[in-house]
């Protein structure tokens, strides 16, 4: 197995989002779950939200692109894999990503759809609603898969919002399997419960395989994979199926189960939650971050608590502290 030149390569939606402050009657009114995120199939629906919505910000986001981006600020080489469009948002997010020191070089697709938009509705307790048009994003076609890219990382990271659609099934599949003859390993996450609720026996079918080495789930995703409601039970019976599991509890923290081993660590203190948009995006990147430095579990996982507390104390799924400095200060403290 030849040297990574990447510690981390993800595949995921090439999106922006547009943020807005919202209120609970807006997102009741307009027949939404508060906290979830859903899809948007028609680009003119997005157009008819987006001019309800109040005054927006745009941030390049989508949720593999934001732990890259968390990686990145680390201080850790990567490199990401996405489909734009050519026009401006997409011009934007390949601004975005790049200007990080990402590697990012997916030609964008020219005619078809348009780069991938999140209108996103932040509520005053900070929860997130998400409303996702994934335009071109869900078209990532195999070959725009670069192969040296896919061979050069340590770790594969695969976003579960991709499986949706087939293209980008497929070029995911294809992806681990470049992966997995080079030597490298491969990593999930789990994303949404509607993602799991459609393609659980399929996200089996390659954890029976041993196609997956780490798994990201938050508590309610874990419970859909196992279907119970009794958390502590399901998180130990997927964790016997995986190599690593890692499973976010929110406000209750997070754990991290290897084999025999397990680690579990409150979340960070935060003075207010401002916006939990990217938090779990956040987290993966300080864990990914500290088992690429050779870290314990203990260890990634405060790596990934402090990660998503600067990330919930602001608007934006990306940090804007100097969270490389703040990790270091508070591992030290």
């Amino acid at each position: 197995m030849t040297s990574a030149a990447y510690d981390v390569v993800a595949i995921g939606n090439a999106i922006v989002d547009i943020l807005s402050q919202s209120t609970d009657d807006f997102i009741t009114a307009e027949g939404m779950t508060k906290g979830s995120m859903q899809l948007i199939f028609d680009p003119a629906e997005a157009d008819a939200l987006y001019s309800r919505m109040g005054p927006g910000q745009e941030v390049s986001g989508g949720s593999a692109a934001n732990t890259i981006a968390g990686l990145a600020a680390l201080g850790q080489p990567c490199a990401f894999i996405g489909q734009t469009a050519d026009d401006q948002l997409g011009q934007v997010f390949a601004h975005d990503i790049q200007s990080l020191g990402v590697h990012f070089a997916t030609p964008p697709a020219t005619g078809g759809e348009p780069t991938g938009r999140c209108l996103i509705l932040i509520t005053p307790d900070g929860q997130r609603t998400m409303n996702t048009f994934l335009g071109a994003a869900q078209n990532l076609p195999e070959s725009a898969l670069d192969q040296r890219t896919l061979e050069a990382g340590r770790i594969l990271y695969l976003e579960g919002y991709l499986w949706n659609a087939e293209h980008s099934r497929a070029a995911m599949k294809r992806a681990i399997a470049i992966a997995r003859a080079a030597g490298r390993k491969v990593a999930l996450t789990l994303s949404d419960t509607f993602v799991v609720e459609a393609h659980r026996d399929a996200f089996f079918a390659l954890i029976d395989a041993g196609e997956l080495d780490l798994l990201f789930a938050n508590d309610n995703e874990v419970r859909a994979m196992m279907q119970t409601d009794d958390i502590g039970a399901a998180v130990k019976a997927l964790a016997a199926r995986v190599p690593v599991l890692v499973c976010t509890h929110g406000a209750d923290g997070a754990e991290a189960h290897a084999g025999d081993e397990h680690a579990r660590v409150p979340a960070e203190p935060v003075a207010k939650v401002v916006d939990t948009t990217g938090a779990g995006d956040l987290f993966a990147a300080g864990f990914l971050a500290g088992q690429a430095q050779g870290r314990d579990l203990e260890t990634s996982l405060r790596m990934g608590a402090i990660c998503a507390a600067e990330c919930i104390s602001h608007i934006g799924p990306r940090p804007q502290a100097d969270i490389k400095a703040l990790v270091e200060a508070r591992l030290r403290g």
